[in-house]
């Protein structure tokens, strides 16, 4: 336990990277989580289908624990809470829609009771000896807010995702008065959205959303179809608004579209009546011109809704010449050749394809350097933390922060798993802690260093070779020569002779085996393993995966 006095800070999530948001704040009463969220795979994690933070810190100090506050309801910051949750049981502090999203994942991992508790804007907690008040700010989803956290050692803030919308789609401005008057009282340590720190300028209204679209539905003669992240309630709800305005009814594809309008209508987020809505199964059945349909897929995934209707693929849902679809959503980092394949594959189709830059259909939800110099300027920070980016994004905020005149000694660009401890005012960095991820393979968590993913990375590199070798039983000779099978390496027709001295490799390491009698299976896979792998590397630089088979005859 620490004293009294003395307060960590722990990201263990959300830095040098886009997402898997979360942050440990610990002290002498205990300890409490900022957001707990989740990212998706990269190119080089086949098969998983989630990433997740390493957990060991909070298992190392579980008793600590005390709950868990939500800034606000998108995946990179609530998406690992249900796995959170199966391990610890704590509450939950969160706005209404925040929590309605939460809730609805809990109940599809059979969680059917978490000890969720409602806040909003405005209120003052405490939780485990921490002072906790909730800010309204703005962000591309409602109930968005920053956490100001009276602890022993001082008053810290992390401000969430945000933005200064003065014309906000829901809800009030971001509530900068309260920034100020926080300001006045002297904030030890701001932790700040880094997310849009190299745009210059300020981020324009979600509004102006809603004026592409209503151009967008004046022009179309035919079927409308409008893909955003399911969780952009306030893209969602100009979307509607559109289709009010221009007498068309609302289908609605994906299953986390779905399941998000659903929760957004019962909760008051979303103005959409029944009777405008159409059943995925009767989209057709509507003319073109009297429907838009909202879909998951901005990001090109290849299972979304967007990707099988751009593939030809999806079960109800095909697009044509007179169709437009409208791409609402700026890719995410790492993401660009999925939006860009599923851009191409709809223009095959004869759809015409609005996107970002071509026409205003996005804009962002994070700060621009501007608004964030608001920000640093009405906080006064002594020390600031920036958080929820790549590297080049924290060290874009830290410049504009110097720039205000906040000393750069007095600034942490961090990675995960890097403590900053405060105590007298003062801060430093201390020893760091376990902070890697897990990977959700099937519902399953696995170690990002388990063997099963350093095989699937060594398969899509340089594929897979099996040798079926047939041995007397009773004396170990060999019996003919071994079948050597190549999958994802070389054909046979290029192979230029390399199966054919494979097999001559392999043939020679079982000649010498049986000449020592050697009996063990175990052992003669590894000399063929050892003998093969040799070979290929320096044929070709390459270290396929080896799997020997022995055939008892």
């Amino acid at each position: 336990m620490l004293d009294n006095e003395t307060l960590q800070v722990v990201p263990l999530g959300g830095l040098g990277e886009i997402g898997k948001n979360m942050t440990a704040v610990r002290q002498g009463s205990g300890m409490i989580l900022v957001d707990a969220g989740m990212s998706f795979p990269d190119e080089e994690m086949p098969g998983i289908d989630l990433v997740l933070p390493d957990f060991t810190y909070l298992r190392e100090h579980a008793d600590e624990l005390k709950g868990v506050v939500l800034t606000h309801g998108h995946e990179d910051h609530v998406g690992a809470l249900p796995y959170l949750l199966r391990e610890f049981n704590v509450p939950v502090y969160a706005t209404k829609l925040t929590l309605g999203l939460v809730r609805s994942k809990l109940q599809e991992f059979g969680i059917k009771k978490g000890d969720l508790r409602e806040i909003k804007a405005g209120d003052k907690q405490n939780l485990g000896g921490f002072g906790l008040e909730f800010i309204e700010v703005n962000h591309s989803i409602p109930g968005a807010v920053a956490i100001a956290i009276r602890t022993n050692a001082g008053l810290i803030l992390f401000s969430g995702d945000y933005k200064i919308d003065l014309t906000p789609i829901e809800g009030s401005p971001m509530d900068l008065g309260r920034l100020a008057e926080l300001g006045k009282e002297g904030v030890l340590a701001y932790f700040g959205d880094s997310t849009n720190s190299e745009r210059p300028g300020y981020v324009p209204s979600e509004r102006i959303v809603g004026d592409t679209l209503n151009e967008v539905f004046d022009r179309a003669k035919g079927r409308i179809i409008v893909a955003s992240f399911a969780s952009h309630i306030h893209r969602v709800s100009q979307v509607v608004e559109a289709a009010k305005k221009h007498d068309r009814l609302v289908g609605v594809t994906g299953r986390s579209m779905i399941r998000n309008v659903q929760i957004a209508r019962e909760l008051g987020y979303l103005d959409l009546p029944q009777e405008m809505m159409v059943d995925q199964r009767d989209v057709n059945k509507i003319p073109d011109s009297d429907i838009v349909v909202l879909t998951t897929g901005s990001q090109g995934e290849p299972l979304a809704a967007l990707s099988r209707i751009a593939n030809g693929t999806h079960r109800t849902i095909e697009v044509g010449p007179e169709d437009t679809v409208v791409i609402a959503a700026h890719p995410i980092p790492g993401n660009e050749r999925g939006v860009s394949r599923t851009i191409n594959n709809l223009m095959k189709r004869g759809a015409r394809v609005l996107y970002s830059p071509l026409v205003p259909v996005h804009v962002s939800g994070h700060a621009a350097q501007e608004e964030q110099k608001i920000v640093l300027t009405l906080l006064k920070p002594r020390y600031l933390v920036p958080v929820h980016g790549e590297f080049r994004h924290l060290r874009h905020h830290a410049n504009t922060a110097i720039s205000l005149g906040i000393p750069e000694e007095n600034i942490f660009i961090l990675e995960n798993g890097a403590c900053v401890e405060f105590r007298g005012g003062e801060a430093r960095r201390a020893e760091n802690v376990a902070a890697g991820m897990f990977l959700v393979d099937a519902g399953a968590i696995a170690e990002s260093s388990s063997g099963v993913m350093r095989e699937r990375q060594q398969l899509s590199e340089d594929g897979m070779f099996i040798v079926v070798a047939r041995i007397n039983a009773q004396n170990g000779q060999l019996l003919g020569p071994p079948d050597v099978i190549s999958r994802g390496f070389v054909s046979p027709q290029s192979s230029n002779g390399l199966v054919d001295h494979s097999i001559e490799v392999v043939s020679r390491t079982l000649e010498r085996t049986a000449s020592q009698r050697i009996t063990d299976w175990g052992e003669l896979k590894n000399a063929i393993r050892k003998d093969l792998s040799g070979f290929l590397s320096e044929r070709t630089g390459k270290r396929p995966i080896i799997l020997p088979l022995i055939v008892e005859v």
